[in-house]
């Protein structure tokens, strides 16, 4: 029978599309925490093994983090998010940027400077046991036994649905992305999207494929975006992005290609030629609201991520 701690290759549960503020005694709700998805295999005495969504060891970009397993009382496997805050709130531009470094010297300096915190939400495994069969509430008891907290190590708190419109007040008063409600009963579906977890935020954001550029005024560019249906990719729109930082730099190094990478042609502006490149680079894009056109509501450009592959951004399927 195959072991989760020894496989070490789980697929975190997704989260479903943003929904408006509600109440319902059978959810439980919480803090959405602005970082980079992980989990952690935490083995009490010997070791802490932390990787990302797509499976990369985290550890060598976190080496702070190291230590975590002696905050293990058993041997258990944790989901949870990876961030760093900066003026006590969590940066995602901050973490993403951790996550890209290679220099050790520039690793160190950042770990001493900005230290990385693992959050931990729930418990899918927990002293030879794979736990994630059972309901969220049952998982979030046995998360409590499992470790105790430090400042590289903490548990996401949790609230019943009396405290939901309160607690999502406070997240938009202290500028943070919003909570999440999370059915009390749900079970944990690995590399799944379904209505038992909901996004309740300020802003909504997703993830998207980048598939060209084309400059525009104010030394800004337009970054073209996709997402895969049916596993094609199509044309998202587009976001604004100035042209000085790493980020540009990084999509400008991208392989060029002659013709656009949708399976539809899309159609770009012939005063501004746009510049197609390898759909390799994944972004994710903040935005107001999905509009009925299907275009978003004032795109902001987030940042560039490396913890996803470009074919896991579709175009929204619940489970």
């Amino acid at each position: 029978m195959k072991d989760l701690f020894e496989e070490k290759n789980i697929s975190p549960m997704l989260i479903a599309r943003n929904v408006e503020p509600f109440a319902d005694s059978d959810y439980l709700y919480e803090l959405k925490w602005d970082g980079e998805r992980c989990i952690a295999y935490l083995n009490p005495g010997q070791e802490t093994d932390l990787r990302n969504k797509r499976n990369v060891r985290m550890l060598p970009k976190v080496p702070e983090l190291s230590g975590i397993h002696q905050q293990a009382r058993v041997r258990c496997i944790l989901d949870g998010e990876l961030l760093c805050l900066v003026n006590g709130k969590p940066d995602f531009e901050t973490i993403q940027r951790r996550s890209l470094l290679g220099n050790r010297y520039r690793i160190e300096f950042e770990a001493e400077k900005k230290p990385a915190t693992f959050i931990a939400f729930d418990c899918l495994y927990y002293d030879g046991k794979d736990i994630s069969i059972y309901p969220l509430v049952k998982r979030k008891e046995y998360l409590d036994k499992a470790i105790s907290e430090t400042e590289r190590l903490a548990i996401s708190r949790t609230f019943g649905d009396t405290h939901a419109f309160a607690l999502f007040e406070q997240a938009k008063r202290q500028g943070l992305e919003g909570i999440v409600a999370k059915k009390k009963d749900s079970v944990y579906f690995q590399g799944k999207r379904t209505h038992s977890w909901l996004k309740i935020k300020n802003l909504m954001d997703d993830d998207f494929v980048v598939c060209g550029y084309r400059y525009s005024e104010n030394h800004m560019a337009a970054i073209i975006l996709g997402q895969y249906r049916d596993g094609k990719l199509v044309p998202k729109g587009h976001v604004p992005l100035g042209i000085s930082g790493l980020d540009f730099a990084r999509i400008k190094a991208q392989p060029r290609l002659l013709y656009a990478p949708f399976e539809k042609i899309y159609l770009s502006n012939a005063e501004e030629p746009t510049v197609w490149i390898a759909p390799d680079l994944v972004c994710i894009v903040q935005f107001m609201y999905w509009t009925k056109s299907g275009s978003m509501r004032q795109p902001v450009f987030k940042g560039l991520r490396n913890d996803k592959d470009p074919l896991e951004c579709k175009e929204e399927v619940l489970f």
